[in-house]
């Protein structure tokens, strides 16, 4: 809302500036968008008069005008069309500073000027560059024209928030500043216009709810020619709005000095009685602005007892608009319940100062004061003859509220305790009344252009307002928060993310919801938790793995020339069980593709089940204790039967690895194989605690086994075996190669493994380590039947 300064100091004039004004404004809520200038800055404008004008002898489009203004009459070359005798114009004088530029003595073809005759535009007070800023007639000549049209007046641009209609007004901003200085307002005195007439004319309201008051008045012998006073049309135009006539002006002007819209019709126009009612579905109106729509069955119109008007709260219609032969009007003010305007304006493209106001609540007691200020501007402007004031209401009309405000309640919200008088002091001023009062609080009533005020968080915050936000003490925040100890042998999932990614995976974030047959296909032995109302046919399952949505990443890349792929996730399973839906959080991985990226320097080999494996035990490691760790062969019915293994902490079952079944691979038109791994993310969280052993200074001792075994042995029994026979100084032991083919028995295989013992405090001698490999090869040929190779 754009508000003129010297409008506003009308009604209230506190002594400070318009800077103090515009921050003291924004600190209450009113926050103030821009502050301009009516004009531009320039000296040495007076209101002249031309009282001669001639055509220039050397220029077609030049006029010689004699102004008067001065001691004595100027003469001026003047380039404007609408230059002529007998009009006031501003007169920039010798000497004068206009915004751009400065006036001298000048010859313009061969004719002196003494001066020039100025536009809006050069001294930028408006847009009209037309010709030259015609004055009114009973403009004072040699007056100084900033003075006498006031222009060093602010405009301040007030950006309120959608809970404060009461400000959209002159008197509404001009309360809150009387409330902020303590300064006493100066409103108009609006006296009851005695009717001299008694017309009337009948008014119906049928839209229940919507319209709980209407106030009409017939007007006759009006005489619409004359033009609204140059006051009032310098305050709509200050305002953001263009004088049209003086009927629609004294609305437009009501509107913003009051806050509520009014709208006038012609008389002739109307047939039998005003009906308030909701519009029938696809009536048409043409509207003020010519378009014609085609209402709906929720939209509130104003009809007589053939037609629709006007759109309430909204736009009036061109049929029965005020015009230049209007003689006889029907004004109206009215009270409509913001929920049957809110969103009606946007439904059909419109938005204009009425539907602004209406939707966010306008005062319901204010009609009748409107009427009676918009009777006696237009009696004072057109004339006329006024009738008796038609005042309609129903039961729908809001009531006034009451709220209660606890003494305890300030402290505890705003950390402050004010005298009872101030609170009731701020309260009054804002238009409170106080109803009653205790020990523990007071009960105010609100005024009915408060449409905000209706729970006691909203009288504290008024509080706070006028109080000063500013003042209100401030302290740090004081909870009993106690902080939760985070265990150190708990591993955060973000470690398990970085380690993932610095061995070249990307993170994805899948759907919890995949398609049924696709769950079919991963876990056929489950019957997955199918939604009643899913987002698309293919999301109408809850996923009991996390690989089938890796699996269709993959693809998707696939799809895109993706060739090599690495990918993890992170979430929860469903599995339904005998307890109820059970919620698992898993962590889950794929790999597909070249071993590593495509370079001169690397050779093009495809990953396989033992890349998976070493990425899986990395994350392992990370725990610190990854000899709790298992992984046995195992199977899976997504997973290819000679290359799945089951992972297990502590001897329980914790998830699987291996490479996708290649009937999937086929099904899912994947070319090359996939290696996947699952495991749950609270067997990779649990770590264990670093405990310091102190280096040994003393040499280490290694001895190699080549063993020979049975083709089916896993290597990893043979380790377990070892590590139970070698001794407590065994500190390493590892897998270097295994052999299968010629010169060994084709139902056996070579296990080549590196032993190395180290003691803590002295040298291992030749005896004690021999002792220890005679013990470990016994023990394997005895249980393994493992040979020496």
């Amino acid at each position: 809302m754009k508000i003129s300064e010297s409008w506003l100091r009308e009604w209230v004039n506190p002594a400070i500036g318009t800077d103090e004004l515009v921050a003291q404004l924004t600190m209450a809520g009113l926050e103030v968008d821009a502050v301009e200038t009516v004009a531009g800055d320039f000296t040495g404008v007076i209101v002249g008069e031309i009282v001669g004008c001639e055509q220039h002898p050397d220029a077609d489009k030049l006029r010689v005008c004699q102004v008067a203004g001065l001691e004595s009459l100027s003469q001026v070359v003047c380039g404007a069309p609408n230059a002529r005798v007998g009009i006031k114009i501003p007169f920039a004088t010798i000497g004068a500073k206009l915004p751009e530029f400065d006036i001298k003595k000048a010859k313009l073809r061969g004719v002196e000027s003494f001066g020039m005759l100025c536009g809006q535009a050069e001294l930028k007070a408006g847009d009209d560059d037309s010709g030259v800023w015609e004055l009114a007639a009973d403009a004072p000549v040699g007056a100084n024209l900033r003075e006498y049209l006031n222009l060093d007046d602010k405009l301040i641009e007030v950006d309120l928030t959608p809970n404060r209609s009461d400000c959209l007004s002159v008197k509404g901003i001009a309360r809150e500043v009387g409330v902020l200085n303590r300064a006493p307002v100066s409103a108009p005195a609006i006296a009851a216009v005695p009717a001299t007439i008694s017309d009337t004319f009948p008014v119906n309201l049928e839209a229940g709810y919507a319209c709980g008051r209407y106030v009409g008045r017939v007007i006759r012998n009006i005489d619409i020619t004359r033009p609204s006073p140059a006051w009032l049309q310098d305050k709509l135009v200050r305002s953001g709005l263009r004088s049209i006539d003086a009927v629609v002006d004294v609305t437009n002007y009501v509107l913003l000095e009051l806050g509520q819209p009014m709208h006038a019709f012609d008389l002739s126009k109307l047939s039998s009685a005003i009906h308030v009612r909701l519009a029938q579905q696809g009536e048409s109106i043409q509207l003020l602005d010519g378009q014609e729509i085609k209402l709906n069955a929720d939209t509130m119109v104003i009809a007589d007892q053939q037609k629709a008007l006007a759109i309430a709260g909204i736009m009036g219609g061109k049929e029965s608009a005020v015009s230049e032969a209007t003689r006889d009007i029907f004004l109206e003010s009215a009270f409509f319940n913001p929920l049957a305007i809110a969103g009606r304006a946007r439904s059909y493209g419109l938005h204009t100062d009425s539907s602004h106001r209406f939707e966010r609540g306008v005062d319901y007691s204010l009609q009748l004061d409107a009427i009676e200020r918009a009777t006696a501007l237009l009696l004072e402007i057109v004339g006329g003859e006024a009738g008796p004031v038609v005042h309609v209401t129903n039961e729908h009309l809001p009531q006034e509220r009451q709220v209660t405000l606890r003494k305890a309640r300030i402290v505890s919200g705003l950390s402050l305790e004010m005298d009872d008088d101030e609170v009731v002091d701020i309260l009054a001023r804002l238009g409170l009344t106080l109803q009653s009062q205790n020990a523990e609080g007071w009960v105010f009533a609100v005024p009915s252009y408060r449409f905000d005020i209706s729970i006691e968080a909203d009288l504290l915050e008024e509080l706070a307002r006028v109080y000063g936000y500013n003042r209100l003490p401030t302290r740090s925040l004081a909870a009993p928060l106690d902080i939760e100890p985070h265990p150190e042998a708990k591993m955060g999932l973000p470690a398990l993310r970085n380690q993932l990614i610095a061995r070249g995976y990307q993170e994805a974030i899948t759907y919890s919801f995949i398609e049924p047959k696709l769950s079919a296909l991963f876990d056929p032995e489950v019957s997955p938790v199918v939604l009643r109302n899913p987002i698309s046919a293919d999301m109408a399952a809850m996923r009991t793995s996390l690989m089938p949505g890796l699996v269709s990443v993959l693809r998707n890349n696939l799809n895109r020339q993706q060739n090599r792929v690495r990918l993890f996730e992170s979430g929860l399973r469903f599995v339904p069980s005998a307890d109820g839906l059970k919620q698992e959080a898993m962590l889950a991985g794929l790999i597909y593709g070249s071993r590593a990226p495509e370079s001169w320097a690397n050779v093009a080999e495809l990953v396989d089940f033992f890349d998976l494996k070493g990425d899986l035990k990395s994350l392992l490691a990370l725990t610190g204790d990854e000899s709790a760790f298992t992984i046995k062969a195992g199977s899976h019915s997504a997973l290819h039967p000679g290359q799945t293994a089951d992972i297990y902490r502590d001897n329980e079952w914790q998830g699987v690895i291996g490479a996708l079944h290649p009937s999937l691979l086929q099904q899912l038109d994947i070319p090359q194989a996939v290696y996947l791994f699952e495991v749950r993310l609270s067997s990779l969280l649990k770590a264990r605690i670093p405990a310091f052993t102190s280096l040994s200074k003393f040499p280490e001792v290694r001895r190699d086994l080549a063993l020979l075994v049975d083709r089916d042995l896993a290597a990893d029994k043979l380790l377990t075996a070892v590590k139970d026979q070698a001794g407590e100084y065994l500190i390493d032991l590892k897998v270097f190669d295994v052999y299968m083919g010629k010169g060994i028995d084709p139902h056996r295989k070579s296990v080549a493994m590196g032993l190395t013992f180290q003691h803590p405090s002295r040298t291992l001698n030749e005896d004690e380590i021999n002792a220890s490999i005679d013990s470990i090869v016994q023990y394997l040929g005895v249980n393994f039947s493992a040979t020496l190779r």
